[in-house]
C-alpha cells in the first residue's frame, strides 16, 4: 500500500511577518555600517579640509619669524658684548638694541646668551624679572643653536611663567660661535582663533603634549601615557614648568582614528571623536580636531531606516498594494529633507557672500576715510600760510574801501574808480583761494576719470604757495601740454602732488638757495611725473621705510607719517606706481607714473 506523503504546511501569517521583519532588520544593520562609515569618511573629510587652512596658517605664523634671529645677530654690538661682558657701555648698546628690535618686530623678548649660557643682555632690562643673569644652557634652542645654527623650541618661560615659541641663532664673529640671540613669540592670538572657530582643535607636540587648545581644560594634557624618557626630559628642560601631565586616554592615541574613541574631557561627560590631525611645522607637531560623529550616526541611522522601508515596501508590494501611496509620501519627505538642506547650505553661502561684499565696502570706506584724513591733514599743516594769504588780501580790502571813500568825499572819481578795481581783484583773489581749498577739501566718489596734468599741477601749486614762500623756495615747472592727461580724480591726484611738494620744500628748509622742479611728460601708455627737490637726498635707511604708515623723520608737530602711505594707496588704486629715487648730485626725486587717458576718455571729461 502506498504511503501519501503530507503536503507541507504554508508558512503563518506571523511567520512571514517575523520573516520581513529579520530581513529587514538586516538590511537595517548592514545599511547602517555602510552609511555610517560613509558619513564618517565625509566628516572626516570636511574635518581634514578644515585642519589644512589652519596648518597652513599656523605654518605660516612659525616660519614668520625663522629669519628675524639670524638677522638680529648681525648686530655689531651684540658681537662686542659677548667679547667684553664686563663693559658697562657695551651692555647698555646691547639691551637698548634688543628693547628696540623687541617693540620693532612685536615679539615678546629678545635676550642674548653667552656661550656657558648666561643671559648677558634682553630687552626687558627695565623690568624687575628681566633674563639678564639667567642661565638657560639647559634650554634645547640654547645647545641646538650653538651646534645646529638655528633652535626652535615651545614651552613655558622658567622666568616670567608665561608659555612662548622660542627661536634662537647664534653670534659669530669670523666663524667661531660667541653665543646665541634669542626671540620669544606669544601665541595667544593663535589660540584665540582656535578658540573661535567653534570645532575642538588641539595643538600637541611631537611627545603628544597638548600645550594650546581651543577648550583651555585640555592645555597640559597628553594624548597617552609618557614614557620615563620623556617625562625625564620634560623635567630637565623644564619645558612646561611645574605642569603636571594627565593622559587623556590609558593608551596612546593614534594621530587619526579610522573609529570613533570615547573620551572623558576634562568637565564632560563621556562621548565619542572622532580624532582627525594634521602634521604641522618641522618639529613634530600635529594640530588635531575632535570631530563629532553624532550628526554622521544620526544620518546614517536615517538612511537605514530608510532602507529598512523600502525593503518591506518591497517585500509587501504584492500582497499590501493599498500602502503604495503612503509609501510614496514617505520617500517625498525624505526627499523634501534633503531639499530642505540644500536650501539651507544655499542660504549659508549667500550669507558669506554678502558678508564677504560688506568687508570689501568696509575696506573701501576705510581706504576712502584715510585719503580724506591725509587731505584735512595737509591743510592742517597749510593753515598757518593759509591764513596769512587770505589776511593780506583782506586787508588791503580794508585800506582801498576807506582810501575809496575819502577820495568820493573829495570827487575824485578817477582814483576811486581805480580803488574800486583793486578791491574787485582783491575779492577774486580770495575767492580763487577760497574755491581751491573748498575743492581740495571735498570727498570725492570713487571715479576715476581723464585729469589734466596742468591743472593739477597748477592747482597744487597755489596750495603750497605759503610754505613755498616761507622758507624762500622757487619752484620751476616745465611746460605742460593740455594734452597730457591721466586716469585718476582731480582731487586725490592734487593731494599727491602737494604731499610731494611739501616734502620737497621740508627738505630744502634752512638752505640757502632751494629750489624744487617739476615735469611731466608721456611715456608710452604712460604718464611720468617728476618731482625733484635740490636738498640732501634721501638716506638708504629711510628710504626702506618712506612707504610705511606713521614713519616719519619729522617731529611731531610736522606730520604724522601718513602723506606718503596714502599717496601710494591711491596711486596705486588707479594701476600706477610712486617710486623714489637719489639723483647722481645727491638730490632727492620722486616719479609719480598714472595710465594716459586715451582720445575717448578726454572727449568724456
Amino acid at each position: 500500500m502506498t504511503a501519501i506523503q503530507a503536503a507541507p504546511r504554508p508558512f503563518r501569517p506571523w511567520q512571514l511577518i517575523l520573516g520581513a521583519a529579520t530581513l529587514c532588520l538586516l538590511v537595517a544593520l548592514i545599511a547602517y555600517r555602510l552609511l555610517f562609515d560613509v558619513y564618517l569618511a565625509h566628516e572626516r573629510q570636511s574635518a581634514s579640509q578644515r585642519l589644512d587652512a589652519f596648518a597652513l596658517s599656523l605654518d605660516a605664523t612659525l616660519s614668520r619669524h625663522d629669519a628675524l634671529p639670524g638677522l638680529l645677530a648681525l648686530e655689531h654690538s651684540l658681537a662686542d658684548l659677548l667679547r667684553e661682558p664686563d663693559n658697562a657701555q657695551r651692555v647698555e648698546a646691547a639691551n637698548i638694541y634688543l628693547e628696540a628690535a623687541q617693540q620693532g618686530a612685536a615679539v615678546a623678548a629678545a635676550y642674548l646668551i653667552d656661550a656657558q649660557g648666561v643671559t648677558v643682555a634682553a630687552s626687558n632690562w627695565r623690568q624687575a624679572r628681566s633674563f639678564i643673569g639667567q642661565n638657560y644652557a639647559f634650554r634645547p634652542y640654547f645647545s641646538d643653536a650653538m651646534q645646529l645654527g638655528l633652535g626652535r623650541f615651545y614651552g613655558v618661560g622658567v622666568t616670567t611663567g608665561e608659555a612662548g615659541y622660542f627661536l634662537a641663532a647664534p653670534v659669530r664673529d669670523h666663524g667661531q660661535v660667541l653665543g646665541v640671540i634669542v626671540i620669544k613669540v606669544g601665541l595667544e592670538a593663535l589660540e584665540q582663533a582656535m578658540a573661535g572657530s567653534g570645532d575642538i582643535l588641539l595643538l600637541a607636540d611631537g611627545d603628544g603634549i597638548i600645550f594650546l587648545s581651543s577648550l583651555r581644560s585640555l592645555r597640559y594634557h597628553s594624548l597617552g601615557p609618557l614614557s620615563a624618557q620623556v617625562a625625564a626630559r620634560l623635567s630637565t628642560t623644564r619645558q612646561y614648568g611645574n605642569q603636571q601631565i594627565t593622559p587623556l586616554a590609558p593608551q596612546k592615541l593614534g594621530p587619526d582614528s579610522a573609529t570613533p574613541i570615547r573620551l572623558a574631557l576634562p568637565d564632560q561627560r563621556p562621548r565619542e571623536h572622532l580624532l582627525v590631525a594634521r602634521p604641522v611645522g618641522n618639529q613634530g607637531w600635529q594640530v588635531i580636531q575632535l570631530a563629532q560623529p553624532d550628526e554622521a550616526r544620526g544620518a546614517a541611522f536615517s538612511g537605514a531606516l530608510a532602507l529598512a522601508f523600502a525593503c518591506a515596501f518591497a517585500l509587501g508590494l504584492a500582497a499590501h498594494l493599498r500602502h503604495r501611496n503612503k509609501r510614496r509620501e514617505e520617500l517625498r519627505a525624505l526627499y523634501a529633507g534633503l531639499e530642505t538642506r540644500i536650501a539651507e547650505r544655499t542660504v549659508d553661502l549667500t550669507d558669506k557672500i554678502n558678508a564677504l561684499q560688506r568687508t570689501e565696502a568696509i575696506l573701501h570706506e576705510t581706504r576712502d576715510s584715510a585719503v580724506q584724513a591725509g587731505k584735512l591733514a595737509v591743510l592742517g599743516q597749510l593753515s598757518a600760510g593759509i591764513s596769512h594769504e587770505l589776511n593780506q588780501p583782506l586787508a588791503a580790502l580794508q585800506t582801498f574801501a576807506d582810501n575809496a571813500r575819502a577820495l568820493l568825499a573829495r570827487g575824485r572819481h578817477t582814483e576811486v574808480a581805480e580803488n574800486l578795481q583793486m578791491i574787485s581783484d582783491l575779492i577774486d583773489r580770495t575767492g580763487r583761494i577760497v574755491r581751491q581749498l573748498k575743492s581740495f577739501a571735498r570727498k570725492e566718489a570713487a571715479t576715476p576719470q581723464a585729469v589734466t596734468v596742468a591743472s593739477a599741477v597748477e592747482h597744487a601749486l597755489l596750495l603750497v604757495e605759503p610754505r613755498r614762500r616761507d622758507i624762500g623756495a622757487t619752484i620751476i615747472t616745465s611746460p605742460l601740454p593740455p594734452a597730457l592727461r591721466v586716469i585718476a580724480e582731480a582731487g586725490r591726484l592734487e593731494q599727491v602732488l602737494v604731499n610731494l611738494m611739501l616734502n620737497g620744500l621740508d627738505a630744502m628748509h634752512g638752505q640757502p638757495t632751494a629750489t624744487l622742479e617739476i615735469d611731466a611728460r608721456r611715456e608710452g601708455n604712460e604718464i611720468r611725473i617728476t618731482v625733484r627737490d635740490h636738498g640732501t637726498g634721501i638716506p638708504e635707511e629711510v628710504r626702506t621705510h618712506l612707504f610705511e604708515p606713521f614713519y616719519t623723520t619729522k617731529s611731531a608737530t610736522e606730520g604724522l607719517g601718513l602723506g606718503l602711505a596714502i599717496s601710494l594707496t591711491i596711486v596705486e588704486s588707479y594701476g600706477g606706481s610712486l617710486k623714489p629715487h637719489n639723483a647722481p648730485d645727491g638730490s632727492a626725486l620722486f616719479v609719480l607714473t598714472l595710465p594716459a587717458a586715451s582720445d575717448t576718455d578726454a572727449r568724456d571729461d
